[in-house]
């Protein structure tokens, strides 16, 4: 059964030739991982952040980002000219 984060000798093996620590992190953060660092030092890195770098997909928050979201224009006008609880220094 497979664990849910990456066993040193998988991190050890997807490095090579880098065996210290901090060279590890940073080789997979260069790769687009999102890489934590364990409290002896060594990367942690999610079995499924693995796998979503491996076949090439966005993380979630940048997924959402790259949508092109556009803002609450009404809201922000609606802010800006005192509607609803908005502006509420215009009468004091």
């Amino acid at each position: 059964m497979a664990t849910p984060y990456l066993t040193d000798d998988e991190i050890a093996d997807i490095c090579a030739p880098l065996v210290m620590p901090a060279a590890q992190r940073r080789y997979l953060a260069g790769l687009g991982l999102i890489v934590n660092k364990k409290p002896n030092g060594r990367p942690l890195v999610a079995r499924g952040e693995f796998e979503r770098v491996l076949i090439g997909r966005q993380p979630e928050a940048a997924a959402q980002n790259a949508a092109g979201g556009q803002p609450n224009r009404a809201g922000l006008l609606k802010l800006f000219t005192g509607g609803k609880r908005g502006a509420q220094a215009q009468g004091r």
